[in-house]
């Protein structure tokens, strides 16, 4: 159950450690990378909210005229996120864009989409491609490491480099503490080079932060763009859980999709429960209840040999070491099932699941594939 921190957990130290991060965030920002733009991932979770809070701390106590590093937020919309979380980071980008245009900050908000021909909807219903699951988890590099690996590497080009601030943690997880140990010791200071994005280097402003203290400050200091952080907190209170991490490689993916996620794609088909939208329904917002039931009943028909083709997209019938038939994609007529069982939910639920755009893309791959068999059967 989540809980958040009594107020004297940290009866003398939490005024200290906030304004040491702010402290070491202003320096960083006034170093000699100052030509290279930052780029906040920004899922509009606890970390990286803190993250962001602590840059806009900072730059205020910077003189207006030394304000010349542009920074950007960026948030990644799969278009399957989680309703009640994207409703959220839309409020909340919102609210940094225009408090940062009114105190002239060099901050602007951006929002990226996976392309046209790889959302989710896209892939699964118009090409078939079978629900993700652990060991075929095609989602995440299409819906969330391209689109923003994409962004950084044009902001890198355009500035010979640039840094993205991201707000992990050491101790969130053994694989995440393996990870930063590994560059601690590299000589750029605060600075350490991402593996897989040439031109980006990699900046962790409350890497040594403990997850009460997170909690502690977001409950102790209003948001600089306005309010508090009080929906956020009642947002992971009621979802029960953590929200999907920002993902920039392959490496980084298994913060995707697993126990320690719970928040993220309402259409998440890698765990095995969705505990967020289920601690949604719980909190009293039953009609998430068909998204669930939606969710549950696409994972269970992933591996129905009725709903596989036995052929393979390249045309190949394919075995495993162990002569296993590894299955192709949903037929067709699964596909058709699906989307008929979406758009049931889309009307049930009375808000957009699956857009037009989608919904057109869809038609055309089934048309043209449709027509290929066609011709293959009439040789």
């Amino acid at each position: 159950m989540f809980m958040l921190p009594q107020s004297n957990d940290f009866p003398d130290t939490i005024d200290t450690i906030w304004a040491d991060v702010v402290e070491n965030v202003r320096q960083e920002y006034l170093s000699e990378h100052q030509r290279y733009p930052w780029i906040i991932g920004f899922s509009g979770g606890k970390d990286s909210t803190v993250v962001t809070h602590a840059i806009f701390e900072a730059l205020l106590q910077i003189a207006p005229i030394r304000r010349t590093r542009p920074v950007h937020i960026v948030s990644n919309d799969t278009m399957v996120e989680s309703p009640l979380v994207i409703a959220h980071l839309n409020a909340v980008t919102a609210k940094i864009a225009a408090a940062s245009e009114s105190l002239g900050l060099p901050i602007s908000v951006a929002r990226t989409h996976p392309d046209p021909d790889k959302t989710f909807w896209v892939l699964l219903i118009g090409k078939g491609y079978p629900s993700p699951n652990m060991t075929m988890r095609w989602c995440t590099d299409r819906l969330k490491i391209q689109p923003t690996s994409g962004y950084i590497k044009e902001k890198a080009s355009e500035s010979g480099a640039a840094i993205v601030v991201l707000g992990v943690r050491r101790d969130e997880s053994q694989s995440r503490q393996r990870s930063i140990d590994k560059w601690k010791n590299h000589r750029g200071g605060n600075l350490t080079p991402h593996e897989r994005l040439p031109g980006a280097l990699i900046y962790r402003p409350i890497v040594d932060l403990a997850i009460e203290e997170v909690w502690e400050i977001l409950g102790t200091f209003h948001a600089p763009w306005g309010g508090d952080h009080s929906a956020l907190i009642k947002l992971y209170r009621d979802s029960e859980g953590g929200e999907c991490p920002v993902v920039l490689s392959a490496d980084e993916a298994p913060g995707c999709g697993t126990s320690n996620s719970r928040f993220g794609c309402w259409t998440c088909t890698v765990v095995e429960k969705d505990k967020s939208l289920q601690g949604f329904v719980d909190a009293g917002k039953h009609h998430f209840q068909p998204l669930i039931d939606f969710r549950d009943w696409l994972r269970s028909i992933r591996n129905k040999p009725e709903m596989r083709q036995a052929i393979r997209r390249n045309g190949k019938l394919t075995f495993d070491p162990n002569g296993k038939h590894i299955p192709g994609p949903f037929t067709i007529q699964a596909r058709r099932e699906i989307l008929t069982r979406l758009l049931k939910v889309q009307s049930q639920f009375g808000d957009e699941l699956i857009t037009q755009p989608e919904l057109q893309q869809i038609q055309k791959l089934w048309a043209d594939e449709l027509q290929s068999q066609g011709a293959i059967a009439g040789v």
